[in-house]
């Protein structure tokens, strides 16, 4: 319990350094856009088919459903709305946290083994400034981009089996899916997004600095990226979706 508790405070202690420097302006702004180049667009296209994908598999599943109490019209209403409330938001980050979360622990913790770090605070640069700041800055800007996108192609591939399959007029969906929407439900989709991304910045750039100067130890800050990652994306999750029902009203 005491191990728990002081890498949890290790944990807010390297959040907190990187927060003071992101908002101190001490970083690149070049090194910045190449950090959203290579963490945002090159995500797209993985993002996008798994988003497509399920998009089809959920409305083959709530058709099944809805048939059994009459509402199959109800389906744009239901994909859009789980998707921009839950399914976008969490799938999109999980998925960036596989893809990007992982590859930030392992770069940072390949140069941790090379004393590539230690060469940065020799030479008077300072390592986090340098190399975390642009990546956790990157993550939390380009995930909530990446989640508006996901949804939108998850949404359009729900409305190409209802039109094309099942012979809906295509402007019934479009009106059902944008009826169900509230203004606080996009700004839910997107303050999630950009929460996510700095959860998930955060967790890697920690992982990442704190891996042990051994190369199996690089593995295993990669896993421990995605386990953390993952949990905390979830407990933010529940947290987020608490705040924004009782802003609603619900």
């Amino acid at each position: 319990m005491n191990t728990f508790f002081a890498s949890l405070g290790e944990f807010f202690n390297f959040s907190a350094q990187v927060l003071r420097r992101m908002f101190s302006r001490r970083y690149s702004f070049r090194s910045l856009t190449s950090e959203m180049h290579r963490i945002g667009v090159e995500s797209l296209t993985v993002v996008n088919l798994c988003s497509f994908f399920i998009g089809l598999v959920m409305v083959i599943q709530m058709q099944s459903m809805l048939k059994r109490y009459g509402a199959e019209s109800q389906v744009g209403k239901v994909l859009t709305a789980s998707f921009v409330l839950e399914i976008g938001p969490v799938f999109a980050a999980i998925m960036f946290t596989g893809r990007i979360g992982t590859g930030i622990a392992a770069e940072l913790g390949s140069m941790v083994v090379t004393e590539q770090i230690d060469a940065y605070r020799v030479f008077g640069a300072d390592p986090i400034s340098r190399l975390a700041v642009p990546k956790v800055l990157a993550t939390t800007l380009m995930l909530p981009a990446l989640t508006v996108i996901a949804n939108v192609v998850g949404i359009f591939s729900g409305f190409l089996l209802v039109v094309f399959q099942q012979g809906e007029p295509g402007r019934l969906y479009v009106a059902d899916s944008l009826e169900i929407l509230s203004q606080l439900d996009v700004i839910c989709c997107i303050v999630k997004g950009i929460v996510f991304g700095l959860v998930v910045g955060l967790v890697a750039t920690h992982s990442g600095f704190k891996t042990a100067r051994a190369t199996s130890a690089v593995g295993v800050s990669t896993t421990r990226t995605m386990v953390q990652g993952v949990l905390g994306i979830l407990m933010a999750d529940l947290v987020l979706t608490k705040i924004f029902l009782i802003l609603k009203g619900v």
